[in-house]
């Protein structure tokens, strides 16, 4: 993406030519960067936690609340994006949808396959923390013999 983006610089600045399917692909990888490292932070547990007690709780209550919040909102917001762009998705295949620009992409239909493909892996990372949440040792204490 760095580099789609001295690409356009350059060629905009230095040369005075303009790059639109560059300065498209720019904006497509950056949205398709945010929907493959929303499961990936889902994972690494690095997403953004509105904490109030959470990190006061002890290990079986986090376990709880992190399964009450992946099959509550985490699983069925991931089913909800699967399903709603499905149709959206298959429309733009069909039609073999492109860029309206000049020099675009051609194959905006592609990149538009992310969201569903975003939605199916944010689902399977739900339901993959669900289960580790259910067989995780449930106590604080270590023991040491």
């Amino acid at each position: 993406m760095v580099l789609t983006v001295v690409i356009v610089v350059i060629l905009r600045y230095v040369f005075s030519l303009g790059a639109i399917a560059i300065q498209e692909l720019t904006m497509y990888l950056h949205g398709v960067l945010f929907l493959v490292a929303i499961p990936n932070g889902i994972l690494e547990n690095t997403h953004v936690r509105v904490d109030l007690l959470y990190s006061r709780l002890s290990t079986p209550k986090k376990n709880l609340v992190d399964s009450i919040g992946h099959s509550v909102f985490l699983i069925p917001v991931g089913l909800f994006i699967l399903m709603t762009s499905l149709p959206y998705v298959e429309a733009s295949w069909i039609m073999k949808e492109s860029s309206s620009e000049v020099g675009g992409i051609p194959a905006i239909f592609a990149l538009k396959a992310c969201v569903p493909i975003a939605g199916a892996l944010l689902t399977l990372q739900g339901i993959s923390e669900l289960i580790k949440n259910l067989f995780r040792k449930t106590t604080d204490r270590i023991e040491i013999q």
